[in-house]
């Protein structure tokens, strides 16, 4: 073996990139390796245990809208400075199955940033690996069946077994880059979601009337989200949509707002905007037919941030109207995930 010692750091939602350091640290350990898993939930400071010359240090990581969660971003350039320490990423990212074709997800920036970074702290990047564990952002659909997860489980469970073999026999792996074409056109979507949709999608969670406040979620939350306003769960702008709120509820009790969230586009969108625009142009403001492009990209992210700023103020209505019971039982029934088909996303436990 190339390494004497391998740290692994991790950030996890719902368990997938947990999952993955876990196999990868139970394999180094079986190879005689001195391991440490550290989870990098709620960090206040970046813990480095001593590092030895033969050390390689990993990255397990989810994927979200096509990069890297905030937090991860965050902690990767708060880590000190190293000299030529090898390193390696592993991206955990949306797959699917469809009969029985395995279907990849989209890593975008997931590898590329996080690669970026850590080049300029010093390290040697020696592994980036994509593994297309199964998709559980429950905002678009439903958690997989069991029996469709355990089959993608147990496909990638043997590509992280290859993968740290190679690395730790001392090859290089750099399977991320052969989606680098397809990475780098959705770098648009990236952006986009970094500095706009999470923002959106924070304002979509509410609590129903099933809560029992046993402020479960509040003390899982990994980036201290959630919290008490009124005696009611309030997700802040913090929340990373990491979904692990959702699936460790006890009572299913949180939910997406899918109704009232589609109500806030269309009214942006189709009534709120559209007056703006009318006030602007009778008023001689704007005339978009004699705007440079510059003006219409600028245009379109003003009207992205009304989205954000709109779905805040109603999301503070929402918020207070929950607390009557026919509000919270229309707003309850028009949420997808309130029926027994929007399946809760369970990973294997290891």
């Amino acid at each position: 073996m190339k390494y004497d010692q391998l740290i692994i750091y991790y950030f996890s939602g719902t368990g997938n990139a947990r999952n993955a350091a876990i196999w990868i640290e139970k394999f180094a350990k079986g190879k005689g390796l001195r391991t440490h898993l550290i989870n990098i939930d709620r960090f206040k400071t970046v813990d480095v245990p001593e590092l030895f010359e033969r050390t390689l240090i990993g990255f397990c990581v989810p994927t979200h809208g096509f990069n890297v969660p905030p937090i991860v971003l965050k902690f990767l350039t708060k880590f000190p400075k190293v000299k030529n320490i090898d390193s390696f990423i592993l991206n955990t990212r949306g797959g699917l199955k469809l009969y029985k074709f395995f279907l990849p997800g989209l890593s975008g920036v997931a590898q590329l940033l996080p690669a970026l970074i850590l080049m300029m702290k010093g390290f040697r990047i020696v592994g980036m690996q994509p593994l297309d564990l199964p998709s559980n952002w429950l905002f678009l659909h439903p958690g997989l069946k069991e029996k469709i997860i355990n089959s993608i489980y147990n496909r990638c469970q043997g590509i992280v077994n290859n993968f740290a073999t190679n690395l730790l026999e001392g090859k290089r792996k750099y399977k991320a880059l052969i989606s680098l074409p397809v990475d780098l056109a959705v770098i648009p979507i990236s952006v986009g979601y970094y500095f706009f949709g999470r923002f959106f999608l924070a304002k979509t969670l509410i609590a129903t009337n099933a809560c029992t406040n046993c402020d479960l979620c509040v003390s899982q939350c990994p980036v201290e989200a959630i919290r008490k306003v009124d005696e009611r769960l309030f997700w802040t702008y913090k929340c990373e949509s990491c979904m692990r709120c959702v699936n460790t509820c006890p009572q299913r009790a949180i939910e997406t707002a899918h109704g009232f969230s589609g109500l806030i586009v269309v009214i942006v969108y189709v009534l709120l905007i559209p007056f703006i625009i009318s006030i602007l142009k009778y008023y001689d403001i704007l005339d978009i037919e004699k705007q440079s492009k510059l003006f219409e990209q600028g245009w379109s992210l003003i009207t992205t941030s009304i989205l954000i700023l709109f779905g805040f103020l109603s999301y503070r209505l929402l918020h207070f109207i929950m607390k009557y019971k026919i509000a919270n039982r229309i707003i309850t029934y028009s949420s997808l995930s309130k029926y027994k088909f929007w399946r809760r996303y369970k990973p294997p436990k290891y």
